[in-house]
Formats: C-alpha cells, sequence, structure tokens
C-alpha cells in the first residue's frame, strides 16, 4: 500500500503510460494528505488512461469538505428553465467551460409566477429536463430567485454564472446585485435567434416562415409585436434570427465515435420543442442496452410539416439539432434523415435495435410502412416511456393561456426598458461630468 501512495504522489509524477486503476486511486484518496488531492484531481481530468471518471471525483472531494479549494471553479446558474432550448443549453455549456463541475439551481412554480408569470413547465418537469442535460453535474430544486453569497457558500460553489442578459425581480432589481458586487458573477454569451418569446410566438400565430424564409411580411409584423412593451424592444426579451453554424454544432456534438462492444440503437423523428416526454423517452432507449450508442435520425421540415400538418415544426431543423445534441442519453445526430429506416441506413450505421414510442407512426409517401426493414430484421422495438407529454399538448398549453403569456412578456419587457434606460441615463450622466472636469 506504501508503494502504492508513493507511486502517484506529487513527489513521482506519473507516466501516464502506466495503469492507474479505480482501486490504487480510491485507496489513495482515502489515505493521502488533503494538500495532495488537487495534484491527482489535475492529472485525473487530463488523463485518458484513467478509468476514474470527474463526475466521479468531483462527488469525492466533495463528501470530504474540501471541493472548494481543490476544484475550483465551481459554479452556478439560476434560472427558471421554463420551455427549455438550446439557448439555455448553450449558456449551461458556457458555465462548464468555466470551471470543473456545474450546479444548476432551478426555481419553483411559485416562484416563477411571483416574478415573471405563468411558467409553462412545471417545477418536476423543468427540475428533470436540466438534469437530462449533458453538462450537469448537480441540480438544486427550489433554487432562490435572488442570488446571494449564502447560497453560494451553501452549495460551495466559487461563483455563479448567467448570460448576458438582466434578470429582475418583481420589483425592478437586479437578482444579482450582491453577487456581482461581491465579485462572485461571471457573465456568458446569450445564444442570438433563440428566446422563449419567439417559441411562443410562433404557436399562437401558427406561422410556418421560421421553416426556411424569416422574412414572412405576417411572421416579421408578430415578431415586432409580440410581448412588446410600452416604450420598445429589449434586447434581452426581443427576438431575432438564428444562424447556424458548423462550429455550434462542433461545440454541442460530444465527438465520441461508437466503441467496440457498443450496442448502436437508432431512433428518429421530429423531436420538435424538445421537452421532458422526449427525454423520458431517450432514456428509456439509453436503458436498452449495456452500453448504448444512441444515435437520433431528425427529419427536415418539410417532411415533418408533411406528417405533422399545421405549422410544424415549431423549431426548424438547425434549432432541433442542437436542443437534441444537449442531451446526456444522445450519441450522435443525423441532421435531416429519411423518414424510411431502410437497408442503407441501417448498414451505414450498423445499427442493432431500432425503437420507437408509443405515438402514431405515420405512413411513408408511397403508403408503405417506414419500419418496414427493421422489422423485417427483427430488431425494432416499441417502447413504452410512461410519459403522455407531446408536442401537441404544451402547444395547446400556451393557446389555453395565451393572454396571460403576451402579458408576462410585456411585463418582463417593460421591467427591462427601464433598466435600459436608467443605465442609459446613468452614463450620460458619467459623460457630462467627464467633460466639465476635462474643461
Amino acid at each position: 500500500m506504501g508503494m502504492e501512495l508513493e507511486m502517484i504522489s506529487p513527489c513521482n509524477p506519473i507516466d501516464p503510460a502506466n495503469d492507474i486503476t479505480g482501486r490504487k486511486v480510491s485507496w489513495w484518496l482515502d489515505n493521502a494528505p488533503v494538500s495532495s488531492y488537487s495534484y491527482v484531481y489535475s492529472f485525473l481530468s487530463d488523463s485518458y488512461e484513467s478509468s476514474y471518471s470527474l463526475h466521479h471525483l468531483c462527488g469525492f472531494f466533495k463528501q470530504r469538505s474540501c471541493f472548494l479549494d481543490l476544484v475550483s471553479k465551481v459554479h452556478v446558474c439560476l434560472h427558471s428553465y421554463d420551455m427549455v432550448h438550446y439557448g439555455h443549453s448553450n449558456q449551461l455549456r458556457q458555465a462548464k467551460a468555466m470551471g470543473d463541475y456545474l450546479v444548476v439551481g432551478v426555481h419553483t412554480d411559485e416562484e416563477i409566477a411571483k416574478h415573471k408569470g405563468p411558467p409553462v413547465f412545471t417545477q418536476a418537469e423543468r427540475y428533470k429536463m436540466i438534469r437530462a442535460t449533458k453538462w450537469v453535474d448537480e441540480i438544486v430544486e427550489g433554487a432562490p430567485y435572488v442570488t446571494t453569497l449564502e447560497t453560494l457558500d451553501k452549495y460551495n460553489c466559487d461563483f455563479c454564472v448567467h448570460g448576458d442578459d438582466i434578470t429582475l425581480t418583481v420589483d425592478g432589481k437586479d437578482t444579482y446585485d450582491e453577487v456581482k458586487r461581491m465579485g462572485r458573477y461571471r457573465e456568458c454569451k446569450r445564444t442570438q435567434g433563440v428566446s422563449t418569446t419567439d417559441l411562443v410566438g410562433r404557436m399562437l400565430l401558427l406561422t410556418k416562415s421560421h421553416h426556411s424564409n424569416v422574412d414572412n411580411a405576417d411572421y416579421q409584423l408578430h415578431k415586432d409585436n409580440f410581448g412588446k412593451g410600452p416604450k420598445g424592444h429589449s434586447p434581452w426579451t426581443g427576438v431575432s434570427q438564428f444562424l447556424q453554424t458548423s462550429q455550434k454544432i462542433i461545440q454541442f456534438a460530444s465527438g465520441k465515435e461508437p466503441q467496440p462492444g457498443d450496442t448502436i440503437i437508432y431512433v428518429a423523428g421530429a423531436f420538435d420543442l424538445f421537452h421532458i416526454g422526449h427525454v423520458d423517452f431517450l432514456e428509456t432507449v439509453h436503458k436498452q442496452a449495456e452500453k448504448p450508442y444512441v444515435i437520433v435520425g431528425l427529419h427536415f421540415d418539410q417532411e415533418v410539416n408533411r406528417y405533422k400538418g399545421k405549422n410544424y415544426p415549431i423549431m426548424n431543423i438547425h434549432e432541433r439539432t442542437l436542443s437534441v445534441l444537449a442531451c446526456r442519453y444522445v450519441s450522435e445526430v443525423v441532421i435531416g434523415a429519411p423518414y424510411a429506416v431502410g437497408k442503407d441506413l441501417l448498414d451505414h450505421f450498423k445499427v442493432d435495435l431500432v425503437c420507437h414510442g408509443k405515438t402514431e407512426v405515420f405512413s411513408d409517401t408511397d403508403g408503405t410502412d417506414p419500419y418496414a426493414e427493421p422489422k423485417k430484421r427483427g430488431i425494432f422495438r416499441v417502447l413504452d416511456s410512461s410519459n403522455n407529454l407531446t408536442t401537441d399538448v404544451i402547444v395547446q398549453r400556451i393557446i389555453e393561456n395565451r393572454l396571460q403569456f403576451e402579458a408576462r412578456n410585456q411585463k418582463k419587457e417593460a421591467k427591462e426598458m427601464a433598466v435600459i434606460e436608467a443605465l442609459k441615463n446613468k452614463e450620460d450622466l458619467q459623460k457630462t461630468e467627464a467633460a466639465i472636469t476635462n474643461n
């Protein structure tokens, strides 16, 4: 045992070619002085040879009350996370990149209703949705709406992270004021071109312009007026066009190839307004094998509209791609997958199992069963995730509460515009004072 301790001590740097087993690491962590933990953590976090995951190490350090000192930049994002979209996921991705362990605080329904208005999803749905986001290590249920130093200290967080928009209480105060003043606040970039306001607007107006042509006059008029406060647009609540880039896809993708022994599982669909119903289904899919590699085939907008009708999909193919890639149960996404799961697709990806939920399977354009080939091979499986939530149900929730949601956005934007006006006045005053001083 003493030799094992010496082998991986700071005085004897580890050769990455050596095998560091979980048994040795566990013994060492139990017996080594606390002052040496950071060395092992930094090595293992960069080592491809170690079977010890960051998640396990973070949990270990946290249990020993030295987590804050050794795994620096532990942080927390606090948010309502209502109608989670790829903008929220991108915020969490950026936050995780700032440190080692991401704790996410999610507000209760009561807190959201008090400060913002009625949420679309219940708190239980929102908690599970955030847990399924692959960059999240831990969530805090019922996090307070106003972030304080006490909150950060309670969960051993070095600092908190929020987007470069502003979050206000019901009386117009910055919810991050205290942590900003104490230097324990960090910002990440807001994702342009997506907002809950925009998604709700698409549902209410039943537009199709977001599929391809964003210059549609009716949709543009709606974007200009939905949730608009009396003093114009807030740059945070207002909507804009989302522009997909290859870099964004790379940032969201895991980049992991299937490994020997993996079970390749294929599922396909629209996965529109990616929600907890999708998460429960994908989690069920993930449990179908000991070493699953889950590939999600996403249909093009025109294909989805063919079998769903109305103005579906609510989110276009680029938006749906990022939403699905953010899920921890997904390994790969096929963008614009063929509707029929045929021989070429199955052979190309070496698919072992094809799964579908309990929702209706629509025929292909020629009237054939899109799952005929996997059924013939005996690799087709229908799964019941025990969650009946669908995109249609979400849209119905929005329609039934239209006036409340519009009022919520108007109220939110009015508060934001008041802050912008105050900041502008302060900036003008500072410029005037500086000019007087210089003269």
